[in-house]
Formats: C-alpha cells, structure tokens, sequence
C-alpha cells in the first residue's frame, strides 16, 4: 500500500451511507473498510489497524461513543471521529472527552472531513500539504468504476483486449456491454473498423444479406455489388448484440464464416478471406437459451472462448458516486447546463434504489435530473423515475398500483419509520424533510408510534 495512503474505518448500520461514505474517501485516495455494527468494527481493529476510524453515534448493538475507549485506547495515534444527525452539545463534548478528534453532523460537510484526512496525514506521515484535485476514478477504455465487481471486470478485459480471442459478453440491458466491446476493440491491435450489429434490431428477411453481401444481381434491386457487415469488419471487430436473437438458420452461416474465416456474398461465386474478430453479446443465460433452441450449441461453444460478465449496477453500488458525477458532467458539456453536483440524500436514495435498468436508467435518470435542475446541486425533486411520476423509494418500500398521492404520502412515511425502528429524526433525514413535518404528518394519519 502506498505511504501516502490512510487506512480507514467506517462504521454505520445504514448500508447506503456506508457505500457513499466510503466511495468518497476512496475517491480521495485511501484505503477503506466499512462495517455495520460496533462488533464488526472491534473484529476489524487488529486486523486492518485503521489510523482513522469514521463511526456513527448510533450503532444497533452499541453507541460510537461506548466504543471509543477501544477505538483509540490511551497512547494510540489513531484519529476517531463521531458522525450523527442527533448532534448536541453534551454529546459532542462526551466523544472529545472519550478522544474524539471531532464531532460531525450529518448531512456532512465533505470538505471538512476531507480537511480532517488531510490533516490525519499530514501528521501521520510528515508531509507538507498542498491543495491537489481528487484522482479520477478507474477508467478503461468507455468504462468508468473502482467497485470490486468492475475492477474484476477490467482486469479480465486488460488479460484479452490486445488479442484476437473470440468474446461472449453476458448481461442484463443496461449494463453496457456495447462499451465493454468497443473498450475491448479500441484497446486492441486491429486496425480496422468496429461494426456493431444488433441481431435482434435486422428485419429476418435481410439478416444474411446484411451480414454477407450481395453481387450484383443476386436479387431484384441488387443494381451493385455490395460488401456484408463481416467484410466491412476486415482487420477489425464485429460486434453481433443479442446473437440468441439471430435466426437460427444464420447462426450455421455465422459459424462457417467464423471457422472459416471468408464469406462468399449472396449470388456471388467469389471466397473473401476476413481478418475479423467476433465479440458477440446476450442479455439471455445462454446455457438457457442453448436449452431452448435459441442458440446453436456449436455456435455457443465456438464463441464462448473468453466470457465476460458484466456486473449489474445493483453489484456495484460503491460505483454511483463516480457514475453520477460522470454523467453530471456529461450532460453539463452537452446541454450547457451548471449543475454542480448532488445532494447527500439525493444521492442516497440513488444507491438505495435497485435500478432494473442498470447504468443506462442512471445515466437518463441523472440527464433528466440535470435538465430539469439546469444550476446548482441535483437534488432529490429532479429525480423522478422515468417509468412512473413517483419519487425515488428507498429499497424495501413498493407502492401498490393506482394509489393516491395521498395515500403513497402516508405509506412512504410508515415505512420509514417501520425501517428506521420508529427514529423520526433519521426518518426525516431519509425523505428530505424536518421532524416536525413527520410529527404533523402522523397526527393527520391518527398514526402516533407506528410498530418497528
């Protein structure tokens, strides 16, 4: 590990402000481990040896400040700092009597904890420190993560870009398995062209001559000569999307002009020989799709040689604050638009949010949300699902069909409060709004202590 990197420890039972808390601290450089309840942090202690440790006030099994006596023991140089959205003056002093170095409220001040990071650094390691922009987060090619799902993705991908190795790429819609194979072209030797063809997308009378060719005329209309997608990819990749979608009668042509490494356009009498390398891609389990006759098994087997799956977003959720931020500046070079960045709980509620539609549904989730929002931070009213008019809901929480704004109110706000184990002030942080609008509410509903 490098000498200018801090091992720290996040402690905090609420999962979604774990992996944004800790995305943000490795953004900035450091190494991380996260835990959920104070048990967990004291089994980390002696094995990571964190010089910092980030804990919550209020654990399940525990408070942060019960466990500072074993955090930071007398004599010992690590930094513990105490986060809550219950601040008082009382406990603050309590935690920097206990050896708190400090004692933040939520929502954080980013740049003061960064400030105190720094700072731990500095004395750590002695060195004189100087204003320095976060490192970019890990990029390959078109792809952009530093989870551990998408650092296995890239470290397979780097093992076979630079050879001519067939590629099947498995995942759901929305995952981008189209950049994983322009990643993987763009990374290669091949001097030629990239030709992406949707399987699914090609009427069924046209696919073989789409892919083939034709010769003059081979049919009505065919006036010229015309070279096929696979010709069209010589010294290049060709990139078959959905091929479980592809005609099974082309898919035999397909493995023939794979073997074979020529074509013969339709009506044509001539054998091209074709430096193309195929990478082809499903969003089907193809063991299933080979069951169900949608795939040829020796085309399977024949394009299966290197398999890459691409994780979906909901396995790599640490990635969110890096994708949004992307996207954010994205849409600002494209749209001329000034949006400065994210809310914390409009950010939390995008990593608690399951997203069925993986990147692709964030990317148009945060495109929308900056058109609407033009300046400032995006926060959490910008962020509509595109499928419905209803809000982002945190994960756990469905709204029957039909229901009224109303109703959908009042069960949004119990559910909360049911997985909040009825802390109203955490419930309040969670949907945007003040305490006292949860007490109005829960009055208007003759709800008083709804049951954990």
């Amino acid at each position: 590990m490098s000498e200018a990197r801090l091992r720290v420890l996040v402690v905090d039972d609420e999962p979604a402000m774990r992996e944004v808390l800790a995305s943000r601290i490795r953004s900035w450089g450091h190494a991380v481990v996260v835990a959920g309840t104070g048990a967990e942090a004291l089994a980390l202690l002696a094995e990571l040896q964190p010089h910092v440790v980030i804990s919550d006030l209020v654990l399940p099994d525990t408070t942060g400040l019960d466990l500072l006596p074993e955090l930071c023991p007398p004599g010992s140089e690590r930094q513990v700092l105490i986060i809550t959205a219950y601040a008082t003056i009382d406990r603050a002093v309590d935690a920097m009597k206990g050896g708190a170095v400090d004692f933040l409220t939520k929502p954080l001040d980013y740049q003061a904890l960064r400030a105190h990071l720094d700072q731990a650094k500095q004395e750590r390691l002695g060195q004189r420190l100087t204003p320095v922009d976060p490192p970019s987060p890990e990029r390959f090619g078109h792809l952009i993560g530093s989870s551990a799902a998408q650092t296995a993705l890239f470290e397979v991908m780097r093992s076979v870009a630079s050879t001519s190795a067939t590629v099947l790429i498995v995942g759901e819609s929305g995952t981008g398995k189209e950049l994983v194979a322009r990643t993987l072209h763009e990374e290669s030797k091949r001097r030629g062209e990239f030709v992406a063809v949707n399987a699914a997308a090609i009427p069924s009378g046209l696919t073989e001559g789409e892919l083939m060719g034709h010769a003059k005329g081979a049919f009505t209309g065919a006036v010229n000569d015309r070279p096929g997608l696979y010709e069209q990819a010589h010294q290049g990749t060709l990139f078959l999307d959905e091929i479980t979608e592809m005609p099974v009668a082309l898919q035999a042509k397909l493995l023939r002009l794979i073997e074979q490494g020529s074509v013969r356009r339709l009506g044509g009498r001539q054998e091209t020989a074709c430096d193309v390398r195929i990478i082809a891609a499903t969003n089907r389990d193809p063991e299933a799709a080979v069951a169900a006759g949608l795939l040829r098994a020796d085309v399977y087997y024949r394009i299966n040689v290197v398999r890459l799956d691409v994780p979906t977003l909901r396995e790599r959720q640490s990635d969110i604050p890096l994708l949004v931020q992307h996207f954010i500046q994205e849409c600002n070079h494209r749209h001329g638009t000034a949006v400065t960045g994210i809310s914390e709980r409009a950010l939390v509620a995008l990593v608690e949010y399951d997203f069925p539609g993986n990147v692709r549904e964030l990317r148009n989730l945060v495109e929308r949300g900056v058109l609407l929002t033009k300046q400032g931070p995006l926060d959490l009213p910008a962020l509509t699902l595109l499928s419905s008019p209803q809000p982002l809901l945190p994960r756990g929480i469905v709204l029957p069909g039909r229901v009224t704004s109303a109703e959908a109110e009042r069960i949004l706000i119990l559910e909360t409060l049911k997985q909040t184990g009825n802390n109203k002030a955490e419930a309040a942080r969670r949907l945007g709004v003040d305490v006292k609008t949860i007490r109005n509410k829960l009055k208007t509903f003759d709800v008083m202590e709804p049951k954990p």
